[in-house]
């Protein structure tokens, strides 16, 4: 019998992949994987300043992730630099701005290698009803804009002349994005929420003939990688978080033998895009 812990532990992680699977198909169709480890890295100034002025560290990660999103809009509609040139500003500073932060804080004991790494294992009651519970309203997010992300990730004329409105869509992704992460943060840690995001997606793609089929093979993905690491973490005594993440990648190299699928998707259009 599996104890407690281990039990919600792998609930936590099946909920997460089933919630990040078709948020990670967006990821790889619109080659924004540096995006997210933009938000992820922002999530550490999100916790440093969640400990600051006291707060709940869901709140300050997610209130940070969102001013991420919002000033990268802003600095891309002024045209001031290339978009991966400001990703890496924004990476890099808010990442090492909440290190700094930590560091003052000498009066607090912080676990960094769990913010960085996660810890699945330390999963509560309560974790897991947020997880469920935003899972759910992230999910009815994202089915509110998926047309319209999904035909301005095709063609972003196309979106227009519909009257799609693609820049809403955007940043309403953009925002679900910073949900994820806030939620994602715990269990899998900061350095790992892209992979978690991009593997099982590009997994899904490979055996994917349309988006939606793809989205819900990178939740199933995802979730067995989630169930595979976590028992790989149980025999070997290993991290769990990362231990999730190289199941996730057996599973991509796996799916990448010649014999496995014989198309190859490297347009984005392909396979899974119309």
């Amino acid at each position: 019998m599996l104890d407690d812990f281990f039990t919600r532990a792998l609930l936590a992680g099946i909920g997460l992949a089933l919630v990040v699977g078709p948020l990670g198909c967006f990821v790889v169709w619109r080659r924004m994987s540096y995006f997210g480890d933009t938000m992820a890295h922002s999530a550490l100034l999100g916790v440093g300043l969640a400990f600051l002025l006291d707060v709940s560290l869901v709140a300050g990660v997610f209130a940070v992730a969102v001013a991420v999103s919002l000033v990268l809009v802003f600095l891309q509609n002024r045209n001031a630099l290339p978009t991966d040139a400001l990703l890496g500003i924004l990476s890099h500073s808010t990442l090492a701005l909440g290190l700094v932060i930590l560091a003052f804080m000498t009066w607090v004991q912080v676990d960094l290698m769990g913010f960085l790494f996660g810890d699945i294992l330390a999963v509560t009651r309560t974790d897991l009803a947020v997880i469920y519970g935003g899972g759910v309203v992230i999910l009815l997010g994202l089915a509110a804009v998926w047309r319209p992300l999904l035909t301005a990730t095709v063609n972003t004329e196309i979106a227009e002349a519909e009257g799609l409105r693609p820049e809403r869509s955007k940043l309403i992704f953009m925002l679900i994005m910073a949900s994820v992460i806030a939620m994602a943060m715990k269990l899998v840690g900061i350095l790992l929420i892209t992979a978690l995001l991009i593997i099982p997606a590009a997994t899904a793609r490979r055996f994917s003939s349309g988006p939606e089929q793809m989205a819900v093979l990178a939740s199933l993905i995802g979730a067995c990688a989630v169930v595979g690491g976590l028992f790989g973490s149980l025999r070997f005594d290993t991290p769990s978080g990362p231990s999730v993440v190289v199941a996730a990648l057996c599973i991509f190299l796996l799916s990448q033998l010649p014999a496995a699928f014989s198309k190859s998707t490297d347009d984005p259009r392909d396979g899974a895009l119309p």
